[in-house]
């Protein structure tokens, strides 16, 4: 994990230096190289250090640092980009426009989270116990789980299409559907966020009562009920739009989506045989993201065809992935509370 957040800290810091797009381009796939190898081990160093009564609650909170990174990331572009003229336009030929460099810069401050790291976090005792003494026998005892990240991969996809699906081209739905500047926007997405922390913690605090995949399906049924106003369409459901209302919907769906995301990091880990608990969720979760990379291309490939700008293909694709979701996790395993420290097969609940 050390050695993750220096990698990925230093690379963001190099990316703001980047004079051309295919620079900027390598630095952001080494970026992901640290980025990818972060969330796993953090999701399984954080998950076995903690009681299994408080995981669920704890899991929401760990994941929702990626709300919070977006929150803090929106209130850094509203005090900055504005002092250096407001230019939010993404340019690399030549040094004219500084605004998304310095937001670079300052993404390279997590680097100093690895002291931190250093000294205050020991090791988990449960991969103390259970850790391989080489690497043939932890390849071994990832291919015999096969079965088990294929349906993580399945899960961790339609979960990254919850998200990526309601937040990549959001932005644009604001600027293109409605006529937002940069500040609006920033705005809006940092209400969206505060929906997302407050979701991912009270899901996953209901999940520690009633079950990770119960908590799971509520939050994605309160997705989809919000849609309408999230998207705003069709607007014979809720009338003439208005900020207020995107606001609400923008909010209330990311309570619902990251809320269900929020329980992911303890629904995996729980999943996971001890072995390999280090790799598993990770993995998944990168493959996962690698599925989901399409999707932006195909909402913004469809656009053209719809007579009600994003709004339309926005509302059609996240109540289809939403409903798949449910599905997919209704039909996985769980093991709500588990102990780590046994060896143990998959099985439903």
């Amino acid at each position: 994990m050390i050695l993750c957040l220096v990698f990925y800290s230093m690379v963001e810091v190099a990316t703001g230096f980047a004079t051309t797009l295919w620079a900027f381009l390598v630095l952001r796939a080494l970026f992901g190289i640290g980025m990818g190898g972060e969330w796993g081990v953090g999701t399984s160093l954080v998950m076995e250090k903690v009681s299994p009564r408080w995981r669920g609650v704890l899991s929401g909170l760990l994941q929702e640092g990626y709300a919070a990174g977006n929150l803090l990331a929106a209130l850094v572009g509203l005090l900055v980009l504005p002092r250096i003229g407001g230019k939010i336009v993404f340019h690399l030929a030549g040094h004219a426009c500084y605004g998304w460099r310095i937001l670079f810069f300052i993404g390279g401050l997590p680097a100093l989270l690895a002291l931190f790291v250093r000294i205050g976090i020991a090791e988990s005792e449960v991969w103390q116990q259970t850790r391989h003494v080489n690497w043939s026998k932890l390849f071994l005892a990832i291919v015999q789980q096969w079965k088990l990240l294929l349906m993580t991969i399945l899960l961790l996809t339609v979960m990254m299409c919850s998200s990526h699906g309601t937040q990549d081209l959001y932005p644009t739905f604001l600027a293109m559907d409605f006529g937002f500047d940069g500040q609006k926007v920033l705005i809006l997405t940092a209400i969206t966020a505060i929906g997302a922390i407050l979701g991912g913690v009270v899901f996953g605090l209901w999940s520690d009562r009633i079950g990770r995949r119960k908590a799971m399906v509520a939050a994605f049924l309160l997705a989809i009920a919000v849609i309408p106003f999230w998207a705003c369409w069709p607007e014979s459901l809720i009338g003439r739009q208005s900020v207020t209302k995107l606001m609400v919907g923008g909010f209330l769906i990311q309570f619902g989506v990251q809320g269900a995301w929020g329980i992911i990091p303890a629904h995996l880990s729980e999943l996971s045989p001890d072995a390999v608990r280090g790799f598993v969720p990770g993995f998944a979760y990168q493959m996962g993201a690698l599925c989901t990379a399409p999707l932006p291309w195909i909402q913004e490939s469809l656009h053209p065809a719809s007579e009600h700008g994003y709004g339309k293909v926005l509302a059609i694709i996240a109540l289809i992935v939403f409903l798949s979701a449910i599905v997919i996790t209704s039909l996985c395993p769980e093991r709500c509370g588990a102990k780590f420290g046994d060896s143990h097969p998959v099985a439903a609940t």
